[in-house]
């Protein structure tokens, strides 16, 4: 990781981002994430991301019936929920003030900590579509959303302060700093990539530093979104790499104990 002068620095970034929600997309501090942007909803909030600081959120959508890993069932409604909602509020108002009913923008709900990233490359397509590279810059927890703005896409009013030490990570050197135990990593690797018919440049990864190589792997492994989610709530880059070697290990385990096919 290194210091660039174009990163916002701590206490810069806003306090309203507008943000893409795509499920088992993960985007980590220092990551790179390529997205191909071609809805129009999106191709607004990019052309509103490039006027306004470069920043776009990643967050992923909660899951229907989706258990958390407390065995709890994540965005599912407790019927012993009193909280008002006020969208039915104001739906009821406006039909005794005889006004006609407005429809209901259905929108999923999201987990409430995501990922900011500034875009770093954009292009144009002669097919209507944007080609843009975020990179991660800092965690944030959603506080509240905003009514769906005029272009289609979503914004949200988030808090930095628990994850300040993202923006301070990004000015230190990358180093091999024992994050890792690469002699169990790399073997449960291979096994989970060739599970899932991927290949690698081993020999990239062995250089890659301890730091960089657990954001890497943990965007583009294939996890289940609840496991990724995970991944990017770990207080730190230690914990972080211990869920990843876990979920890995599984895998592979799971992948060992599955029975041959027989021809």
């Amino acid at each position: 990781m290194t210091d660039n002068i174009f990163d916002p620095k701590s206490g810069e970034l806003p306090a309203t981002i507008p943000v893409f929600p795509l499920t088992g997309v993960l985007l980590l501090p220092d990551g790179s994430l390529p997205l191909n942007i071609f809805e129009p909803r999106y191709i607004a909030m990019i052309d509103h991301a490039l006027r306004n600081g470069r920043l776009v959120g990643m967050v992923q959508p909660v899951q229907p019936n989706e258990r958390d890993n407390f065995g709890g069932l994540a965005g599912v409604t407790d019927p012993d929920d009193e909280r008002v909602d006020p969208e039915a509020v104001e739906r009821e108002l406006s039909a005794l003030r005889g006004e006609p009913e407005k429809p209901s923008v259905k929108t999923p709900a999201l987990y409430e900590t995501g990922c900011v990233g500034r875009i770093v490359q954009f292009e144009e397509t002669d097919d209507g579509r944007y080609i843009v590279v975020l990179k991660g810059l800092s965690r944030f927890r959603i506080v509240n959303e905003h009514p769906v703005a005029s272009g289609g896409y979503r914004t949200v009013d988030v808090s930095w302060d628990e994850y300040g030490h993202d923006l301070l990570m990004l000015q230190e050197a990358s180093s091999d700093s024992g994050v890792i135990n690469r002699d169990q990593l790399i073997p449960s690797l291979k096994t989970f990539f060739d599970l899932h018919g991927l290949s690698a440049d081993w020999e990239a990864i062995e250089r890659t530093p301890d730091d960089k190589l657990v954001t890497t792997l943990c965007m583009i492994c294939p996890f289940a979104p609840g496991e990724k989610q995970a991944l990017l709530e770990a207080p730190d880059l230690n914990s972080r790499a211990e869920i990843m070697q876990t979920l890995i290990d599984m895998a592979a385990h799971q992948g060992d104990d599955a029975p041959a096919i027989r021809h």
